[in-house]
């Protein structure tokens, strides 16, 4: 919804109403959550995840240890909220190159000459007719294994997507009447650039980067299962499923617990970034 009152050059992203709902508020309180556990995880488990205790392998989850405990001893809830700063933590940073390679491909494809945009455009259809995870593995089998080279392929890989979205807000908003209504003011393009361009072409990004991290953790997380990324003994979610695996008959909570880790992150994150698209579009 838009707030037109003082003069037709005014952009609507002003007129923003903020209303995450009731799904909205308990998803930003599990995010809320996730990043606590991120910067200080010894606050909810202040015991080392590297602790091991053979005679308490394989133990049960209870009162002793919540998620039970793995082949070593090492506590699986400890591990479980101290992993959360690697996944997190590399989910954003992927997130982050994506978006940051899609803003200067769809700035430029969006706001260049005509023959730039069609160039980059038929760059991104290609890109994009790959699925992002495929694309990923591809990345990881030129670049090598591990967790720089997994951060950077999932990065590589999901910048076609922002790119082509980005493309169309830019053309959509450079387009639009208040837009051009500023133009006619006679204001300076750099003006009208940072006033009314960027602003509401940019902050659908918000939302869109939202959900990018969680569908982030969740390709990392399979590429450190498959093999590709961060390794065991490493408390990455990943990692602990692909370490859990072996056991999974005999200690199912090995990859229960991760699991479920990564399954709420990412519905967490998904129901907050559509929660704040809608507020977007409103």
């Amino acid at each position: 919804m838009t707030a037109l009152t003082t003069g037709p050059a005014l952009s609507p992203v002003t007129g923003r109403r903020w209303s995450l709902g009731i799904a909205g508020a308990v998803a930003l309180a599990a995010v809320l959550l996730m990043v606590v556990a991120a910067a200080w995880p010894a606050l909810l488990a202040p015991g080392d995840p590297d602790a091991i205790d053979p005679r308490a392998a394989f133990t049960a989850p209870g009162p002793g240890h919540w998620f039970g405990t793995d082949e070593s001893g090492r506590d699986v809830f400890t591990r479980v909220i101290h992993g959360t700063r690697q996944s997190l933590g590399i989910g954003a940073a992927a997130t982050a190159i994506g978006v940051s390679i899609g803003l200067a491909i769809g700035m430029l494809a969006g706001l260049g000459p005509r023959i730039l945009d069609s160039a980059l455009s038929r760059v991104i259809e290609v890109l994009f007719s790959l699925p992002s995870l495929v694309l990923a593995l591809l990345l990881v089998a030129v670049m090598g294994t591990g967790v720089t080279p997994t951060l950077v392929a999932v990065g590589l890989a999901t910048a076609p997507g922002y790119a082509r979205i980005l493309r169309s807000q830019v053309r959509s908003v450079a387009s639009s009447a208040y837009v051009e209504a500023a133009r006619l003011e006679g204001q300076p393009a750099l003006r009208v650039f940072g006033r009314h361009i960027a602003p509401n072409a940019l902050w659908p990004l918000v939302a869109i980067a939202t959900l990018g991290v969680g569908q982030a953790i969740v390709w990392v997380a399979a590429l450190s299962f498959l093999g590709l990324g961060a390794l065991p003994p490493s408390p990455e979610w990943g990692a602990m499923v692909n370490g859990g695996r072996v056991y999974l008959v005999r200690a199912w909570w090995l990859t229960l617990a991760p699991g479920l880790a990564i399954t709420l992150t990412a519905a967490a994150l998904t129901v907050l970034g559509r929660r704040l698209g809608r507020v977007v579009q409103a």
